[in-house]
């Protein structure tokens, strides 16, 4: 085995720990609230976590334009190492809440740095299969995710649920300090845009919180600061945001639409736990299984996308997964008191619906920017899903209040009044898709 082999084992290690973080905290939150207390901030360890890692990650990239990429991939993982070591150690929710921002700076630097490094080692045609390698894993992960944190808050403790990690990230840090050797580049001249990147970065964390604690003030100026932010950004030479894709109407409905499933789905995703155990009385283990079939749906409909866009065109493809993503929320609203079966049938629906939108929404944001902006177009693809989710946790937070003192028939309606919204959220996705998202005679797809 070759060197380059057990560094790109490495990298992908890394990888799986952020797809499998998600999932599994997210079975294990209901927990971990009851523990700590601070029922009233269920939301923000996830929003936080969203937001810290959606936020730095364009930040990442740059700053690896100018240093070692080796150094800075490093260094993230030490910060998600000490986040997650720490987050298990919380006897609070305050203290959870701040280590889930260390661990989410640290895991915007793995996953960004991660496509970067693979990009740098590895030309196109074995670059593909590399990629292929990531999808699996993160397709495995993800469906490991939830039965693992449910097994781990049952028959342990939820703080394994991050002390796990660190077996995994040492091994990711010693194989890529030891084996990943990263050629020497030349320094270039870079400007950041640090005072549109500062107002990009304050607003969303405004919106975030103010959304999540139901303050009208914090939201408002969220939005004016990201309001702020655009002159800076369309004046510098290298803004974060793809100025040149966003003027593509294709591209930006697209990211549009990456923000509106983003917000449906993971909203959706980080309540159904809570609804399992509360509501149906059944433990984390049982709300790993009602997760495991969005995954599985997810998994299975981004590979099969991938086959048959020789049959297919992208446009039609997106709108058929927008549909069943809508009807996958549909039927959580319909069937909420029909039992678990009747919700993991309906999650599976929604699982094939956003395999297929989000693998078709990058695909077109891809196909429809420059080749200049190509990177800058993919990472802001994957920024309007993760910030959708971010929003769309605390949208949820805003009609479910998980206290002990809520009956049973209230809390049935916040839920049914939260899937709902994600319903909403996909069929505004499903409209702009059908409408905005035309066929066009475009180069084949790039290779993702």
């Amino acid at each position: 085995m070759n060197l380059k082999t057990l560094a790109t084992i490495g990298l992908v290690i890394g990888i799986f720990l952020e797809a499998l973080e998600g999932t599994v905290v997210a079975t294990a939150m209901p927990t971990i609230v009851k523990d700590l207390g601070s029922p009233q901030l269920y939301a923000l360890p996830f929003s936080i976590y969203l937001l810290t890692q959606t936020i730095s990650s364009p930040l990442w990239g740059r700053v690896s334009d100018l240093i070692q990429r080796k150094k800075l991939y490093l260094v993230g993982v030490v910060l998600y190492l000490i986040g997650s070591g720490l987050s298990g150690a919380a006897h609070n929710m305050p203290w959870l809440i701040a280590m889930r921002v260390v661990q989410g700076i640290g895991a915007g630097c793995v996953l960004t740095l991660t496509f970067t490094l693979i990009g740098d080692m590895y030309v196109l045609q074995e670059r593909a299969k590399v990629q292929g390698y990531i999808s699996a894993v993160w397709g495995i992960a993800g469906l490991l995710g939830p039965l693992a944190g449910g097994l781990i808050v049952d028959h342990v403790s939820w703080r394994w649920v991050f002390y796990l990690n660190l077996p995994f990230g040492i091994a990711a840090f010693v194989l890529c300090a030891l084996f990943l050797k990263e050629a020497k580049a030349e320094r270039r001249d870079f400007r950041l845009d640090i005072p549109g990147a500062s107002l990009l970065i304050i607003g969303a964390g405004l919106l975030v919180w103010g959304l999540d604690q139901k303050v009208l003030w914090m939201i408002l100026c969220g939005l004016i600061s990201i309001g702020l932010a655009l002159p800076f950004e369309l004046r510098h030479p290298a803004p974060l945001l793809p100025i040149k894709s966003l003027q593509n109407v294709i591209s930006r409905n697209s990211l549009l639409n990456n923000l509106l499933a983003g917000a449906a789905y993971f909203g959706a995703v980080a309540y159904i736990p809570l609804f399992v155990q509360r509501v149906a009385g059944a433990g984390a283990t049982t709300a790993g299984i009602v997760l495991t079939p969005m995954v599985v749906g997810w998994t299975i409909s981004s590979i099969v996308g991938g086959r048959i866009l020789n049959r297919m065109s992208l446009e039609t493809i997106n709108s058929v997964g927008f549909f069943l993503l809508s009807a996958g929320f549909g039927g959580f609203v319909l069937f909420i008191h029909q039992g678990l079966y009747a919700l993991a049938a309906t999650g599976l629906i929604a699982g094939f619906g956003m395999g297929f939108g989000m693998l078709t929404t990058l695909l077109l944001v891809q196909d429809n920017s420059p080749k200049d902006e190509l990177g800058a177009a993919t990472a802001a693809a994957l920024y309007a899903r993760t910030i959708g989710g971010a929003l769309g946790v605390s949208l949820i937070s805003l009609v479910v209040v998980e206290t002990s003192s809520v009956s049973t028939a209230l809390l049935v309606t916040e839920f049914q009044k939260g899937l709902f919204m994600s319903f909403l959220l996909a069929s505004a996705a499903l409209v702009i898709s059908v409408l905005k998202i035309r066929p066009s005679k475009t180069k084949p797809p790039a290779s993702v």
